[in-house]
């Protein structure tokens, strides 16, 4: 929480782009407790949670003009690994939250959970890829063409899910 509040404080005052690394969400083990207890995942959780809500109130009145994506460089299987926990997987979900952000909803590609569209029977497939999401909020934002996102993200095609 100390460090989104030092980041938020930075942004207020002078930065447009600011980044905030939260280790630990390695859940190969007791990513929930036993017999129904909460476990790592959900503690996890919490602190991000009040992680972003110390971030938002740092901003003050600048998180209305602020947009801030919450992503990790893998998801997790759907399946439990005998560990009470899951193994590193390939489709993940990303959070888009700020101000300006158009939520409340679910956006992009999603594909009903079957063993036909699970991913080598285990995981979410890769729907959109970061840096897809990325290039179509930084477009939208900050009005990159598609030559600029290309030197940014090479070989990515934006994707505009209109989330702002």
């Amino acid at each position: 929480m100390a460090e989104a509040t030092r980041v938020g404080g930075l942004m207020r005052a002078s930065f447009d782009l600011g980044f905030i690394d939260v280790g630990g969400w390695d859940t190969h083990v007791n990513e929930a407790g036993a017999n129904g207890a909460q476990g790592q995942l959900a503690d996890k959780l919490g602190a991000l949670g009040q992680g972003l809500a110390a971030l938002a109130q740092a901003m003050g009145p600048a998180w209305r003009d602020t947009t801030v994506v919450v992503l990790s460089e893998f998801g997790r299987t759907f399946r439990e690994n005998g560990n009470r926990g899951t193994d590193h997987g390939h489709g993940t979900v990303y959070w888009v939250l700020g101000g300006a952000v158009r939520g409340g909803r679910i956006a992009g590609e999603q594909v009903a959970l079957s063993p036909a569209t699970l991913n080598q029977n285990r995981d979410d497939p890769v729907l959109t890829e970061d840096r897809a999401l990325l290039g179509g909020l930084f477009a939208r934002l900050w009005g990159l063409s598609p030559g600029q996102l290309q030197a940014v993200f090479p070989g990515s095609q934006p994707v505009d899910l209109r989330l702002v």
